[in-house]
């Protein structure tokens, strides 16, 4: 979510003569913090403006864990995937935490109702409580 959790790998592609950008979701690292507009819709065209305004082309696009997913799908949806040549997801845990019939042991579709219902009532309160739960089970990165 912030371009800083990038940093150790940044350096290695570099090194192998790759361009990087990274950037701060909206919401997180130096990026502004709305009250309103925290939505895919909103990172799509997050997204799409930065890459419009870079000229970005023959590029790969990376994320991990988090549903990036689902913002690129609405991203290519609404602007088309012009100039992207590569499409990475990291961790993503998309669509494997939700119960389907190829995923039986997933969680139902109201657990994830209710984290976006708390987000949407309290979104810095859920930060606090969800963020340290994450780190700590994170796998080292490098």
């Amino acid at each position: 979510m912030s371009g800083a959790s990038w940093e150790k790998q940044v350096p290695v592609l570099l090194e192998a003569g790759y361009r990087v950008i990274t950037y701060d979701r909206r919401g997180f690292g130096k990026s502004s913090q709305p009250t309103t507009g925290y939505n895919y819709d909103t990172f799509a065209e997050d997204l799409h403006q930065l890459i419009a305004q870079l000229k970005l082309r023959d590029f790969t696009l990376v994320g991990f864990f988090d549903g990036r997913r689902r913002k690129w799908h609405a991203t290519s949806e609404k602007y088309g995937s012009k100039g992207v040549s590569k499409a990475v997801i990291i961790s993503s845990v998309v669509p494997y935490l939700l119960k389907s019939g190829d995923n039986p042991e997933g969680l139902d579709a109201s657990v994830f109702a209710g984290i976006e219902n708390a987000v949407a009532a309290d979104r810095l309160r859920v930060l606090h409580q969800l963020l340290p739960e994450f780190l700590q089970h994170r796998p080292p990165v490098g």
